[in-house]
């Protein structure tokens, strides 16, 4: 199977939300559908909490926008992967930091350190274990070099048996491109490639 990573682009806002659209989540459960909304640039310091059609419709504008930034897998021009990678600095006030995840706004980086974020992975099931993930970790790596970036960090669950936590990614996987630990939150590890 041929696999092509390239970047998001405003013109794949229809795609992207048809493959969240027809993709499930571990849980499996529809009205759980995320669009990766939570991860980007916008400010969702004063966001309630979206439905899922809200969560749609906020993916398709900030694909749009560029405010939602990553990656995405294809095979035979279909979505079949996607990998969030935003510039770190950018996400401060993004909902995952804000109300999910606030540990994370802990592992703070220098002001002037250009760092790359990676938040979340998502491969259709049919695809699974055929390095789809793998192959948007490396093309994540190959441009944040190429871009100025000093370092990529990445926040892996400490517990893999914890399945509905497992969208930033397993440790191993970043082991295996040269990731390694720099820090610990309480439920994971932060992870860096340096640059």
């Amino acid at each position: 199977m041929e696999i092509e990573v390239r970047k998001l682009m405003p013109e794949d806002a229809e795609a992207y939300v048809e493959f969240f659209d027809t993709t499930p989540h571990d849980d499996r459960d529809p009205n759980h559908t995320c669009y990766c909304v939570n991860w980007c640039s916008a400010d969702h310091r004063t966001l309630t909490r979206p439905d899922r059609a809200e969560r749609r419709a906020m993916a398709l504008d900030y694909v749009r926008k560029g405010i939602l930034q990553g990656y995405l897998a294809l095979s035979g021009g279909k979505i079949i992967g996607w990998c969030n990678a935003n510039t770190k600095s950018h996400c401060r006030n993004c909902a995952g930091l804000v109300f999910a995840l606030p540990s994370l706004q802990k592992a703070v980086s220098a002001p002037e350190e250009k760092v790359k974020a990676i938040y979340c992975f998502m491969v259709a099931e049919e695809y699974h274990r055929q390095g789809v993930a793998r192959k948007l970790l490396q093309a994540v790596c190959r441009d944040a070099k190429e871009e100025g970036f000093d370092y990529i960090e990445a926040y892996p669950q400490k517990d893999s048996s914890v399945q509905w936590m497992q969208f930033m990614g397993f440790d191993k996987l970043y082991e295996n491109e040269g990731f390694r630990h720099c820090g610990d939150l309480e439920d994971m590890y932060i992870v860096r490639k340096y640059l």
